[in-house]
């Protein structure tokens, strides 16, 4: 589910993902049009984006975030990503559960 929180300022989203036990935590920048193909993750992932739009789907649906929005994506959750037009860069984090 996409969380709206309006919030693209790097040092805030770092500062609030700590606080929630996100660790790892690092920006990514991809060029317009990367694609992912399925793939999953040993840990619980969170992607929240500063500009820019990506595109994730999962077995469930597919959603498109845009800046401010968070998505985490459980564990071992099979997913996919294609970055817009514009590009985008966001913050990555890992957690154990």
């Amino acid at each position: 589910m996409v969380e709206k929180t309006g919030i693209t300022d790097k040092e805030e989203v770092f500062r609030r993902l700590r606080e929630e036990g996100y660790t790892n935590l690092y920006v990514w920048s991809d060029s317009p049009g990367t694609f992912y193909d399925w793939h999953t993750h040993p840990f619980n992932e969170v992607r929240w984006v500063l500009s820019g739009r990506i595109t994730m789907g999962t077995r469930e649906g597919v959603v498109t975030l845009g800046p401010g929005d968070r998505l985490e994506v459980p564990a071992g959750t099979e997913h996919w990503a294609e970055v817009g037009p514009e590009g985008v860069t966001y913050v990555c984090g890992s957690k154990l559960e």
